[in-house]
């Protein structure tokens, strides 16, 4: 199976949330867009830091001249996890607060998912 593009994964990634909120008023749905693409499209760069952090592990030896020796460093990418990571959860939480209120069920689902990272 063919691996999808990142910009075909993300679309997918906006097609999935925009389908949670499709009961909501042009208005509404107007309000959380950049939201929506925001966070599809963290989803998605997560999604390849993780697989990044897990083929190549979060240190790394590092010098800075080869007169030095090496020492462990936090990679690049680790840090950039985490932060992108934290930010991706407040978008979430935002587009949870988003939701109409009489869809329990959506809400409940989104509220496990957070629980879950």
């Amino acid at each position: 199976m063919a691996k999808l593009s990142k910009e075909k994964r993300i679309k997918a990634e906006i097609d999935r949330l925009m389908s949670i909120y499709e009961d909501l008023s042009e208005i509404e749905l107007s309000s959380i867009d950049g939201l929506i693409r925001r966070a599809a499209y963290m989803r998605v760069t997560l999604e390849d830091y993780e697989k990044d952090l897990d083929d190549n592990g979060y240190i790394e030896m590092f010098t800075q001249s080869e007169k030095t020796p090496p020492y462990e460093r936090e990679r690049p990418v680790a840090r950039l996890y985490n932060s992108m990571n934290r930010n991706y959860q407040t978008i979430m939480r935002q587009l949870v607060d988003a939701l109409p209120k009489n869809n329990t069920e959506v809400n409940e689902e989104l509220m496990e998912f957070l629980r879950a990272k």
